[in-house]
């Protein structure tokens, strides 16, 4: 019986990444008013961006529906294939209660996991999983393998401003960071489902290097890839910089799309990575 890997579209996977490890993105929906989008199909990341800096709202994000979880897991399994179904950590969103529910209501060998992450850090572990799938891992194996990952996985983000994140309400520990976020740079990450604060750093070159000091400090990861909201430039200088500790040609370059861009906003620069030790 083969594997077939599903997650959704805040993992932020590279579309030629999900289509050649033949993994499906079910999108989420971003609801600007009356007209709703899907993430990374009819929303490009440009236009969205490009919205976000004129609104004086955030749009409204809400996962794919039951049944649409449903009909991707019933197509999927059509030829007798199990499915492991790795979304973004269920304290930041309900796209993992959406699918446990849509997993339910099916009797199919369905596994779920909560990456207690998001963006790439996601998307990693469904790059693992896929990997796993096709040298002919079994479902049980290929779980055995995500899980064994996830405390190994994280996400580190530096920002301009912490006001995106503020306005979408989910800056959980970070919240000290808010008062003084005009004048400070800070260096975020994801883990364990929160969104915790790392350090204050004055300037935005600073905290990206003082990231990137962090990072080196993880020894040498299983994998990586650095992300970026509107800045492709700075994100490739960012990924010269950690080729010390990863090979440039194995680094994947992820864009945040609209799912994770309404929190974290423009001019934002980030690394996932799965460690070589518990983070």
């Amino acid at each position: 019986m083969r594997v077939k890997v599903v997650t959704d579209s805040t993992s932020d996977l590279p579309p030629q990444v999900a289509a050649e490890l033949g993994i499906t993105v079910v999108p989420a929906q971003i609801q600007y008013g009356n007209e709703v989008y899907h993430d990374g199909v009819d929303l490009t990341t440009d236009e969205f961006y490009r919205r976000l800096r004129t609104s004086s709202s955030l749009p409204k994000t809400s996962p794919a529906s039951v049944g649409t979880f449903k009909a991707i897991y019933q197509d999927l399994s059509r030829e007798g294939e199990s499915i492991i179904s790795i979304h973004v950590a269920a304290k930041l969103s309900s796209t993992f209660d959406v699918a446990k529910v849509a997993s339910a209501e099916l009797n199919l060998p369905i596994v779920l996991v909560d990456s207690q992450t998001a963006s790439m850090a996601c998307g990693l572990l469904a790059i693992i999983a896929a990997k796993a799938a096709q040298s002919g891992a079994s479902l049980k194996e290929v779980e055995a393998l995500v899980r064994q990952a996830v405390p190994h996985t994280i996400t580190f983000g530096v920002f301009g401003t912490l006001q995106y994140l503020a306005m979408g309400g989910r800056i959980g520990k970070a919240q000290a960071f808010v008062g003084n976020m005009l004048r400070i740079h800070p260096i975020l990450a994801i883990k364990g489902g929160e969104v915790v604060p790392i350090e204050r750093v004055r300037t935005l070159s600073k905290a990206v290097e003082r990231m990137c000091q962090i990072v080196e400090s993880l020894g040498l990861p299983r994998e990586m890839a650095v992300l970026r909201t509107t800045d492709r430039q700075e994100a490739e200088k960012l990924a010269q910089r950690l080729s010390s500790v990863f090979p440039l040609e194995r680094m994947y370059r992820a864009s945040i799309g609209p799912s994770m861009g309404t929190q974290v906003g423009p001019d934002a620069l980030g690394v996932a990575l799965i460690a070589a030790k518990p983070v």
